[in-house]
């Protein structure tokens, strides 16, 4: 088993437009839409740095500058917070920029779409010695684990090529999933033999469905900057799995355990606030019969 140095660094994806949320979207990122009371993209910070992560790569395009303010000190906001004794609330702002080491990279418009173009865009800040978390920024997770803490677990016992996270789901959504393909003789646990990107049910390989958490080696990278668009002229990560496994790479399709949540449209995003807001001591007395009433009088 060949050494390697701990994963520190998490790239996170957060340069879509987020054209499903206009005209919410229009002047501010999707991953800086509340979920109660933090951005989305807190949710996935504060997930990575629970899993051991301390460098945060933020891919974000033209416009994404409040995301960058967010992640710094607010001076007034902390002196009006001071004067008025609000110690807890002062705490809680003072200690955001202090979560990880934050990085910007805008996407630049010369690059393909796709979901795996955001590492094209960071490439020269991963050493080709390292491997690396990589997170969508639409999808937010609830685990006793954290799941990026599950996946890097794993890396850790076998050093795969690469790992994505995954999760049974039902028929009725499998098409809109990316599904895996195990290798029936693998050498580590769940090593797969191809990915398929939104098959139609019946023809996907599996209703175990990626998600947005992995583990990524350079092979990954060195692979991305081929420039191999797929469906739909896009370079796509499970493209990109699916040579590296056709390579004699081992990439793994771990399952995970925990809650896997989407905001990536405005119902799933109100589902998830809603699921959230459940779980939350100071909301849920009041909000569970409020929800029920409201049911009921339908």
């Amino acid at each position: 088993m060949k050494e390697s140095h701990p994963i520190t660094k998490a790239v996170i994806a957060a340069a879509g437009y987020g054209t499903r949320f206009l005209p919410a979207t229009k002047n501010q990122p999707k991953q800086m839409l509340p979920l109660i009371d933090k951005p989305i993209i807190q949710y996935l910070v504060e997930e990575a740095v629970a899993s051991g992560i301390t460098d945060i790569v933020l891919v974000t395009q033209h416009g994404a500058h409040i995301m960058e303010d967010y992640f710094d000190n607010h001076y007034e906001i902390e002196d009006i917070l001071e004067k008025r004794g609000k110690t807890e609330l002062l705490k809680m702002i003072r200690a955001i920029p202090t979560l990880a080491n934050f990085y910007y990279v805008r996407q630049k418009k010369h690059l393909p779409y796709g979901n795996a173009v955001p590492i094209l865009a960071v490439k020269d800040l991963i050493d080709d010695d390292e491997a690396f978390v990589y997170m969508f920024g639409d999808d937010v997770t609830i685990s006793k684990t954290p799941v990026v803490k599950q996946l890097i677990d794993v890396y850790e016992q076998y050093h795969p090529s690469a790992i994505l996270a995954v999760q049974e789901v039902p028929d009725n959504i499998v098409e809109k999933m990316g599904t895996v393909k195990y290798k029936e003789n693998p050498k580590y646990p769940y090593e797969i033999e191809l990915g398929v990107e939104k098959a139609p049910l019946g023809e996907n390989p599996s209703n175990m469905a990626q998600f947005g958490r992995f583990v990524f080696t350079y092979d990954v990278v060195r692979e991305i900057e081929k420039m191999k668009t797929g469906k739909n002229n896009e370079l796509w990560v499970i493209d990109i799995l699916n040579d590296l496994a056709q390579a004699g790479k081992h990439v793994l399709a771990q399952p995970v355990e925990g809650r896997w949540m989407t905001t990536g449209d405005p119902l799933a995003y109100l589902e998830t606030t809603l699921e959230l807001a459940i779980k939350r001591d100071d909301i849920k007395d009041e909000l569970i019969p409020y929800l029920k009433n409201l049911v009921a009088h339908l």
